[in-house]
């Protein structure tokens, strides 16, 4: 009988073929509409406040309730993602909050707004983690961070997509047919998923009747093993088969999830307080409507950018200096934010500099965090470890959205001192995390040594 095939070194040290990266271009398209879904809401509000004649302030509880859904769906979608695998689960969290939304395009009360947006939140929380695991264990170890960070990225270009179909839709069809189009879209996709999109191999090797299976989806991948072959992954040979939140807090990575919680808790909390409430914080020291949308539009596009930036960084280096070393940047840009004079033109541009810049370590960070999640912990727990980290963070994000306007009252030196030492916190989070992505040259002189000692 032949030795069993061990699936982790099989994928971890092979190449990233064209297939592989075709299965995470789709699962980062699944983030996109998700990104879409999420912030569909606030395109939607200015219309909604005219038709229904409600004042701003009564969905600031509807977009509560959407992060909420977020919390929540996500450690339940994790769980199904573990247990029956990343294609249903993913599958299933995109048809529900496609359905969800287009459900959203016939409502006529906030009470009935907000119902679905919690649905809307469970769908769009479930996604990401199962996206997140699905790209990880599709990638090769040297490129399973830029897998991953490509995929979350997503998230801000589906809201920047979004802000462009609403900028046509809106004016000429309304809301309902934005709400239309945004979920018809991911229903669309999730058929076309469920026709092309296999399982993770790394899920169907823990399974021995899905061995076949697995043989030609490794085959797809250029990675063909003998007909009736076995399969081991001895990165899961300590994995204890047990509920997920017990794996996550018991010995052996009890110190890497308290890290990644509060990391995840305090950064996602800061990146909500500047997505809720960064406009209404400029137009309190005097900038005008126009000039509060520039700042946060920067924001997001150095996000991006800086997404890019740390995939080339982790991939090099490592996780752990990008990672430190972008939460202290966050903090210290937030502080010299402070200092800038808004009210003269010069000021203004700085701060326009400021913000670009905060937002390019800030969502740098964040994203990253998502791939060092999905690197911490073994496939057994993999979604879950992802979900419970990202739920945590959407509870950072509620605390933002619940105490933003009490933050704003007490001035800029409280809101931008909140930030700061939202990341300040971050970066003590990610300190304390023990397994972080080891550093390129490291990698490839622990995958030279074993052939040198058969030598």
């Amino acid at each position: 009988m032949s030795a069993p095939v061990e699936i982790g070194s099989l994928l971890d040290r092979g190449r990233w073929t064209p297939y592989q990266r075709l299965l995470t271009a789709l699962a980062a398209l699944a983030v996109i509409f998700d990104g879409f879904d999420i912030q569909i809401l606030g395109f939607a509000i200015p219309s909604l406040m005219k038709e229904w004649g409600v004042a701003r302030p009564a969905f600031g509880p509807v977009l509560a309730l959407g992060l909420a859904g977020m919390a929540a769906g996500s450690p339940f979608a994790g769980y199904w993602g573990d247990r029956w695998g990343r294609r249903p689960a993913l599958i299933g969290c995109v048809a529900l909050f496609g359905l969800a939304t287009v459900a959203t395009s016939s409502v006529h009360s906030v009470f009935a707004l907000a119902v679905l947006r919690f649905v809307t939140g469970l769908g769009a929380g479930g996604a990401v983690p199962n996206a997140t695991a699905f790209a990880a264990e599709f990638a090769p170890l040297r490129q399973r961070a830029v897998a991953v960070k490509l995929t979350i990225v997503c998230v801000p270009l589906g809201g920047m997509l979004g802000g462009l179909i609403a900028a046509q839709v809106l004016p000429a069809l309304g809301w309902r047919a934005l709400y239309q189009i945004g979920g018809a879209l991911p229903l669309a996709f999730a058929a076309i998923l469920w026709t092309v999109l296999p399982e993770s191999p790394s899920f169907l090797a823990q399974r021995p009747q899905r061995w076949p299976a697995l043989e030609q989806l490794l085959r797809r991948m250029s990675r063909a093993v003998p007909a009736g072959s076995s399969f081991e992954d001895q990165r899961e040979s300590g994995s204890v088969r047990r509920a997920p939140i017990r794996e996550l807090l018991g010995s052996r990575h009890l110190r890497d999830t308290v890290g990644l919680w509060l990391a995840f808790f305090f950064c996602l909390g800061a990146i909500y307080l500047v997505f809720g409430w960064l406009p209404a914080m400029l137009t309190s020291q005097g900038m005008d409507v126009a000039g509060a949308s520039r700042g946060l539009a920067l924001y997001n596009f150095g996000g991006v950018l800086g997404v890019f930036i740390w995939a080339v960084l982790m991939t090099h280096l490592g996780s752990r200096r990008p990672l430190l070393s972008g939460a202290l940047a966050a903090a210290g840009t937030a502080i010299a934010i402070l200092l800038v004079p808004v009210q003269s033109q010069g000021g203004r541009e700085l701060m326009f500099a400021g913000l670009a810049l905060n937002g390019l370590v800030s969502n740098a960070v964040q994203t990253s965090m998502y791939s060092l999640a999905a690197h911490v912990y073994p496939t057994a727990v993999r979604a879950s470890g992802v979900a419970y980290a990202a739920a945590i963070g959407r509870v950072g994000g509620i605390f933002s959205s619940i105490f933003g306007a009490a933050i704003i009252s007490a001035g800029a030196g409280a809101y931008w001192g909140t930030l700061a030492a939202s990341m300040a916190c971050a970066f003590a989070g990610l300190a304390w995390v023990r397994s972080h992505y080891p550093a390129l040259a490291k990698e490839n002189a622990e995958a030279v040594r074993p052939d040198q000692e058969r030598l």
